[in-house]
């Protein structure tokens, strides 16, 4: 189905966004640049960026000792994937 389809491409593009932000947070950090604030990758990460902002984690050790992150990250993603797979069983 197109909707399907569209969510899915959807889902595709906000976890890459997340993961490079992560990347470009983590670049930030340590040349003590504009940091991205956490507020906004956890916003990300519920809007659909959960897998993106944990695998971001784990590629750049970023945010890796924060127990926000290693406990929420995680938790958003399980939210994001229940709520897609009632979605899916919805629209089908």
């Amino acid at each position: 189905m197109l909707v399907i389809r569209i969510i899915i491409l959807y889902l595709v593009v906000v976890n890459v966004i997340a993961c490079m932000l992560m990347g470009s947070d983590k670049r930030k950090s340590k040349r003590g640049g504009w940091r991205i604030p956490e507020k906004r990758l956890f916003l990300l990460a519920l809007i659909g960026g959960s897998a993106g902002v944990w695998t971001g984690m784990y590629i750049y050790r970023h945010k890796t000792q924060h127990l926000s992150f290693r406990i929420g990250i995680p938790f958003l993603l399980l939210v994001n994937i229940v709520l897609f797979a009632k979605f899916i069983i919805y629209v089908r």
